[in-house]
């Protein structure tokens, strides 16, 4: 078609790992990736709406797109697309809106906007107003997960492979149940053979993830288990590392933790949502789980690996907290062997259960304690952080910017400015950690010699 395309993405790993593979099928159908959005044929926006902000992120995106590259087809997808596809498709610009439920059929979608003859199974309508298509239906009519297109690495030094969509859990906040569905997993035997399509890239250390990472397999028949998965995968022989994105707490078993204990190809880094470390919260927001076991399960992960990064996440602001509800979480975190925390705040989301609580918490208020938690993070982070001068680290290496030092990214999650040895990507070496930078550590690559504390 000789045409060109371009996709931006917005959200968490899932969404990255999406875009990734629509990139994959767009080059499938012979169309060429672009060096910009500024001059791509088709730009497709792929987009995330957990929070008001990623719905106000995702709008801005396509103005700009529309502004600066009029000619181009703006093809609209992820999960503010599967929301609200209207409200997309009523934006000046918009082409067409696609949402999960057809993004495995985005690149067909996409390639006959540009005069390509491609059949799509399920077809979408057309807008009276706009004149924008819309390819969307149900989420929770769509069957098994579908792959968009074999693994590839979407410009990074370790890949990210989804094995789960949707999720079963029904948080009182949380809107990603209604534009993902219930929880879906990859079969096994497809895991693996995207694995060693990556293997066969000579990628070293790719990631798993998921919406609901720690649910894989629970659909399968006969049922299988995340543990299981990665215990298959860490038996392949050309796989050097496997890193976990995020896991609930009740889905962290001992077995899981074990294997990252015992196996040097599992990066030492868990993953652990909190929300809350209020108990009367955390039954509000219909978290399974309470703030005693949550202390208990990270201070097990700290106990069984002891160098291990262990980050959670954090929510400010949920209705009706208190200055008693926040105090819990900071004490819960002061105590706990945390090592980073994403902190962010509560946003409203229609349809969920928890856009009826009353009172809200004043955005002011909700600010200043994100500001508290972000500055405890920084103060424990910091102390990890320099618990590793003088010692040694196994790294994977991630290139170089030109005029910028080479930069690394460790086994348990900590960056590595890398002062002397190799510049290119996709190395795992050994680091010896000299010093400290503003987020991160500095090194040198170390004489061939046992680590002190972590497996390469």
């Amino acid at each position: 078609m000789n045409k060109t395309f371009s996709v931006i993405n917005f959200g968490c790993r899932a969404t990255q790992a999406d875009g990734a593979a629509v990139e994959q099928s767009l080059r499938g159908l012979d169309l060429r990736e672009s060096s910009s959005w500024r001059r791509s044929d088709v730009v497709v926006i792929n987009t995330c709406t957990v929070t008001n902000t990623a719905d106000a992120e995702a709008r801005q995106a396509i103005r700009r797109v529309h502004r600066e590259n009029p000619a181009a087809k703006i093809v609209v997808t992820g999960c503010y697309a599967q929301r609200s596809p209207e409200e997309v498709a009523r934006i000046e610009g918009v082409t067409c809106v696609v949402g999960n439920s057809h993004k495995d059929q985005l690149a067909r979608i996409a390639a006959n906007y540009l005069g390509g003859p491609f059949p799509i199974l399920r077809d979408g309508r057309a807008m009276t107003e706009g004149g924008a298509g819309v390819y969307c239906s149900s989420i929770f009519e769509i069957g098994p997960l579908r792959v968009i297109a074999d693994a590839s690495a979407g410009g990074r030094t370790r890949p990210v492979l989804k094995v789960q969509d949707g999720c079963s859990y029904r948080c009182s906040y949380c809107i990603i149940p209604s534009v993902r569905g219930n929880s879906r997993s990859l079969p096994s035997g497809e895991v693996v053979r995207q694995v060693r399509l990556l293997l066969d890239q000579g990628f070293r250390e790719m990631t798993l993830t998921g919406i609901h990472l720690g649910g894989f397999g629970r659909d399968a028949t006969p049922k299988e288990s995340l543990a299981d998965l990665v215990e298959r995968l860490i038996g392949e022989e050309r796989l050097e590392r496997l890193r976990l994105s995020s896991i609930e707490p009740l889905e962290f078993g001992d077995d899981l933790i074990d294997l990252v204990a015992e196996s040097p190809k599992l990066a030492k880094h868990f993953h652990v949502p909190l929300q809350s470390g209020s108990d009367r919260l955390l039954r509000l927001m219909r978290r399974p789980y309470l703030a005693e076991y949550y202390a208990s399960l990270v201070g097990k992960m700290r106990r069984r690996v002891p160098d291990a990064a262990i980050g959670a996440d954090v929510m400010t602001g949920f209705p009706t907290e208190t200055d008693d509800d926040h105090a819990a979480t900071v004490q819960l975190l002061e105590a706990a062997p945390v090592t980073y925390l994403h902190v962010f705040p509560y946003s409203r989301r229609p349809g969920t259960a928890s856009a009826d609580l009353h009172p809200e918490v004043n955005g002011k208020v909700s600010q200043h304690r994100g500001r508290a938690l972000r500055e405890l993070a920084r103060r424990k982070n910091l102390d990890f952080r320099k618990s590793f001068l003088g010692r040694e680290l196994s790294i994977i290496t991630l290139g170089r910017e030109y005029g910028r030092p080479a930069e690394a990214l460790s086994t348990n999650y900590l960056k590595v400015q890398m002062d002397t040895g190799p510049t290119q990507a996709n190395r795992i070496l050994t680091a010896r950690i000299t010093g400290l930078t503003g987020e991160g550590l500095r090194g040198v690559p170390a004489e061939s010699s046992p680590l002190q504390s972590m497996g390469a």
